[in-house]
């Protein structure tokens, strides 16, 4: 697995070399201090699995930078490193295609614990913000529907296999695209799919799909696979 570190800081990026080697300890990593020398890095290592990438890069903004590698990268999967655990970043993070929002400021078993459950298959969101109820009508909903409990399993709510498989693509920010051609489907299709999920959810976007999926704890890989 080859992992690319984008940090201008680096003890951030020896620590997290530290946390990487110990949950992958045959990971190549490659790293960066900006965003000009990461994009050099990504043309040169067409093989990269992950990306951990800083918001506060000091060429341009991370959040720009993601945008842009989830569209010209979309096999390639992106975690946002922040120094800030603001509600706003984390959501955009999300909307980007981000596949998880770490902490710079997590403890060393914080890391360790988010990027177990990134290689695992699932999302990583800080626990505060899943909890953060909604203070503005404008602002999108971050936590599940009071009706949901986290008890409930996706067959209670009726999301069929093929529903979870999508939800599962859909965690790891995958676009309707490549949903499309991971699973063999028509893009009508997909859309139908990712509509009903939103609707069983009882939210209105994929970012509230994946906060509301990451605060029930349902561990989607082992479910689609069973």
């Amino acid at each position: 697995m080859k992992i690319l570190v984008v940090d201008d800081h680096v003890l951030i990026r020896e620590a997290l070399r530290g946390v990487l080697k110990e949950l992958k300890d045959d990971a190549i990593i490659v790293e960066a201090s900006d965003c000009g020398r990461a994009m050099r890095l990504i043309d040169e290592h067409p093989d990269l699995a992950l990306i951990l990438l800083d918001v506060n890069l000091p060429d341009r903004n991370g959040l720009d930078v993601l945008a842009e590698l989830r569209e010209r990268h979309p096999a390639i999967s992106v975690v946002v490193l922040s120094a800030f655990n603001d509600r706003d970043s984390v959501v955009r993070a999300l909307d980007l295609g981000a596949l998880g929002f770490v902490p710079k400021s997590a403890s060393r078993e914080v890391m360790l614990s988010a990027f177990r459950l990134i290689f695992s298959g699932g999302m990583y969101i800080p626990p505060d913000i899943l909890g953060h109820r909604e203070t503005e009508r404008s602002q999108p909903t971050l936590s599940p529907p009071p009706t949901q409990e986290k008890s409930m399993s996706p067959a209670d709510l009726g999301l069929t296999h093929r529903q979870l498989e999508v939800l599962v693509l859909m965690m790891q920010g995958k676009s309707n695209r490549a949903i499309c051609q991971t699973l063999d489907l028509a893009e009508p299709t997909v859309k139908n799919h990712v509509t009903a999920i939103l609707k069983v959810l009882k939210v209105t976007n994929r970012t509230q799909a994946v906060i509301a999926v990451s605060a029930l704890g349902w561990d989607l890989r082992r479910i689609a696979d069973s």
